[in-house]
């Protein structure tokens, strides 16, 4: 099974003047655990998630005042489309994050989460059994 099959195409975007609490009430109307920062100014796609948020209260900094600029993870790992959901989730191990920018064609193509991951491989059927070891 491919990334493109459990991608969401339809990605929360936000912008870097975006405040942590404007940014924490968009992703809750939708019920995303990211959001893509798009900021013209900038190379590339960035990406601000819910560790992020949760960081920034645990320093007692005030989510009105603080901006999506100051907290996002701009050197991003990109997903392709035709990528293994297994490669994704390597990928998602090593780098220690839960959310993948998927990038086709050097355009944003979608987004995918460690949760689209599991919700793929349990409708396809994918079990934690472990087959019987044969008696020697």
């Amino acid at each position: 099974m491919y990334v493109r099959a459990g991608m969401s195409e339809v990605v929360l975007t936000v912008g870097p003047g975006h405040t942590l609490r404007e940014a924490a009430r968009l992703m809750c109307r939708r019920n995303v655990g990211a959001a893509i920062v798009v900021d013209p100014d900038a190379p590339g796609p960035g990406v601000i998630t819910e560790r992020d948020l949760l960081r920034s209260l645990a320093a007692d900094e005030d989510p009105d005042t603080q901006l999506v600029a100051d907290h996002l993870t701009a050197d991003l790992t990109f997903a392709h489309p035709d990528w293994s959901l297994e490669q994704a989730a390597a990928a998602m191990v090593r780098g220690g994050f839960r959310h993948l920018v998927v990038v086709d064609g050097g355009e944003l193509a979608g987004i995918l989460s460690m949760r689209d991951i599991v919700r793929c491989w349990t409708e396809d059927g994918a079990t934690s059994e472990i087959p019987a070891r044969a008696q020697a």
